[in-house]
């Protein structure tokens, strides 16, 4: 399957969550099976020899691809939750994003630090979540941390760039315009 098959499945959604930001909508993708594997496919031939131990998901699309990738990668799967969502202690991290603030979590018993972790989401925008994200896992103390996204929108300017020892890695790059 090539770049522009995986493009096409893509929904991009106007407006949404607020005017003037086109969404693009990775659920599309996930529904036909020959795209939602190439997707996997595709990571795991990044990673197969990195080494990973945990594929932390971050909520919500991260989880989708996130667990088949660890699954299929033979690695632990943790989630990135919002505050309240997790059952036991968990440790926190507050960022910016495009439209507002936000904080998410992770069980503060889920990574230890001979862990490889790859982080996984399904857009890399600002990057707020996806630095928020590494610095929660950084805090863990593993042995590497790697991050993985799905799409790469490349026009949004990076208000919080992902520190430069994280290996970041996305399958599409895109344009917001």
């Amino acid at each position: 399957m090539t770049d522009q098959q995986l493009i096409d499945t893509i929904r991009i959604v106007p407006d949404y969550p607020l005017e003037g930001i086109q969404f693009f909508d990775v659920t599309t993708l996930f529904k036909k099976a020959d795209a939602f594997n190439e997707v996997i496919d595709r990571i795991c031939a990044i990673y197969k020899d990195k080494g990973i131990t945990k594929v932390a998901g971050i909520e919500s699309r991260g989880f989708i691809a996130g667990a088949a990738v660890a699954a299929r990668l033979g690695a632990g799967f943790v989630p990135v939750r919002k505050p309240g969502k997790l059952p036991a202690r968990a440790v926190s991290e507050s960022y910016s994003k495009e439209y507002g603030t936000d904080t998410i979590e992770i069980h503060a018993d889920a990574i230890d630090p001979d862990d490889v972790v790859l982080i996984h989401d399904d857009i890399l925008a600002t990057g707020g979540t996806a630095s928020a994200a590494v610095r929660l896992v950084k805090g863990f103390g593993p042995k590497a941390v790697y991050a993985n996204f799905i799409i790469d929108i490349v026009d949004v300017p990076r208000s919080a760039p992902i520190p430069e020892d994280v290996e970041v890695t996305a399958l599409l790059s895109l344009s917001e315009r």
